[in-house]
């Protein structure tokens, strides 16, 4: 497994493309985008818990440390480049291989499809909360000065349908007047 933990390294050196492409400096690395996605995932599975929806936190939180586990090998593919490639497909033949040596791969395997297709309440939560993380990242480049990103906020209209949007609605749509209130004010770029 030595092997498996050294090539997982390469989260932490590989920046997010879809920020590099816009011409963020310094982007987050895939690695530390998976660490918040992992923590809201834990903030959240509880929250819902909480409200007496029946959730597995320990598998959400499962499958939100596997989420991006791919990247390690076939990196972090952006969104323009992903119609010419079956990323889903090269993250799923990446996982078979770098997880058969944990004896478990057919578990992790099967995870990993939940999030994708969003075929259990765990993976539709960290589908969600790995949109939400997106908008967090993507609201502090812009309170740091980015520019241009724009088109990421569309995915604030994925997170309204979404079934868990009613738990947390607060959230996103705090995230939401957060942001039009730094336009508004002018305060864009100024921390």
């Amino acid at each position: 497994m030595l092997e498996l933990f050294l090539e997982l390294g390469n989260l932490k050196r590989f920046p997010r493309a879809g920020w590099l492409l816009r011409g963020v400096p310094n982007p987050e690395s895939v690695a530390e985008h998976g660490y918040r996605v992992a923590l809201i995932t834990l903030f959240l599975a509880d929250e819902l818990k909480a409200r007496g929806i029946e959730i597995d936190v320990e598998k959400a939180l499962k499958i939100a440390l596997l989420h991006d586990v791919g990247e390690a090998r076939i990196t972090d593919i952006p969104m323009p480049a992903q119609k010419y490639f079956d990323k889903v497909g090269g993250e799923v033949r990446a996982l078979e291989d770098m997880l058969r040596v944990t004896g478990r791969a057919e578990e992790y395997l099967g995870l990993f499809r939940e999030y994708e297709a969003e075929l259990s309440l765990e993976g539709r939560l960290v589908k969600f909360v790995d949109r939400l993380e997106m908008l967090v990242q993507a609201f502090e480049y812009e309170r740091a000065g980015v520019r241009n990103l724009d088109e990421f906020w569309g995915t604030v209209d994925k997170l309204r349908k979404n079934e868990l949007y009613e738990y947390f609605k607060d959230i996103v749509e705090g995230l939401v007047e957060m942001r039009e209130k730094l336009f508004r004010e002018g305060s864009y770029g100024s921390k």
